[in-house]
């Protein structure tokens, strides 16, 4: 029998193709491999050096003709870089992997920018033998594969859980995060915030909220998520209960890493700029949370919200959602300018 969602597949990756991605798998180390949505000229440069032999100098050449060649290599660097778009990585959240998550944003960034979508271990087709779960290691990585994609500076989107990963990867490298798009997140999932949020929602565990195992369940998860009550029938349900809830034990343990003490949790230091892009009516991390995380990152952050929208905010009002995002990114791009 047909899986709907499996079938649907197909289609949104030949979108994504036609948008100029394609799907590369980065090696950080020995058994530790990221997927990602990357440009197709990044994957094509990767393959010209990969297969570049080495050219052994012409020793007969004379002095001029090397100052000659020295300049041309130097003015075809510059036409290069003024031709770079600024790199935008899109960091999902825990209910579906990469290209699912920012199936309506992509399209509206190609043009402009180097768009990069990865998937975070235990979604779609990244993977780990480490041991760590926490946030942090998910970030290390993650830049670990920007850097081997000659990615030298980015703005992190990051919705819910990649949010928490989006935050640690610009505590963690400054050099490579120039701006974070934030929403529906927190710094760290402290042991307060857990309870505070599965008390309100009725939830008795994280695994249960956001690991569902039943139509039941994942009609609970869209509903807190979601400001408008959608209907779909319940095979629609099933489906992708099927296609985007594997790896099930590790993802639990995700979320087991997800959580620290109270006394551990720290405002991250960030000079970066930052928009925090809120749904008015999200119910698992409300908008009085974010006015506080404004308030303690200060004077660089931004805070906007967006009527009529709850934690899937980007999904349920993509267009409003593209309209601050694209206003954030041009204005971080004119920013480089000037400098």
């Amino acid at each position: 029998m047909v899986n709907w969602v499996e079938a649907q597949k197909p289609i949104l990756h030949w979108l994504v193709r036609g948008a100029g991605l394609r799907q590369q798998t980065i090696e950080i180390e020995p058994g530790t491999v990221i997927s990602m949505w990357v440009p197709k000229e990044k994957v094509m440069a990767n393959k010209k050096k990969a297969t570049n032999k080495e050219v052994v100098p012409d020793l007969s050449s004379d002095g001029s003709r090397d100052e000659e060649e020295d300049k041309r290599k130097k003015k075809k660097k510059q036409r290069g870089k003024e031709k770079e778009k600024p790199a935008v990585v899109l960091v999902h959240g825990f209910a579906a992997e990469g290209i699912v998550t920012w199936q309506f944003q992509f399209g509206v960034l190609v043009n402009q920018y180097e768009v990069y979508i990865p998937d975070l271990f235990f979604f779609g087709e990244s993977t780990t033998a480490a041991a760590d779960r926490s946030p942090a290691f998910q970030a290390e990585c993650l830049a670990a594969a920007l850097d081997k994609l000659s990615v030298r500076r980015c703005t992190a989107v990051g919705f819910s859980y990649g949010g928490m990963v989006a935050f640690k990867m610009a505590e963690l490298r400054p050099d490579l995060v120039r701006s974070l798009v934030v929403s529906g997140s927190v710094f760290a999932m402290t042991d307060s915030i857990s309870r505070a949020t599965l008390d309100q929602l009725g939830f008795a565990s994280s695994s249960e909220l956001l690991l569902p195992e039943s139509i039941k369940g994942l009609k609970a998860l869209l509903s807190v998520s979601m400001h408008k009550k959608l209907w779909f029938p319940d095979f629609l349900y099933k489906d992708y209960l099927e296609v985007m809830f594997s790896n099930r034990k590790e993802r639990a343990e995700l979320l087991e890493g997800l959580v620290i003490s109270n006394k551990d949790a720290k405002v991250p230091s960030l000079d970066q700029r930052i928009l925090l892009l809120w749904g008015e009516n999200d119910n698992i991390f409300n908008l009085e949370l974010a006015k506080d995380m404004k308030e303690q990152l200060g004077e660089k952050t931004i805070l906007q919200s967006i009527k009529k929208a709850g934690h899937l905010l980007h999904v349920e009002r993509p267009c409003a959602y593209n309209r601050h995002l694209k206003k954030f990114l041009a204005l971080v791009k004119d920013e480089g300018t000037e400098k």
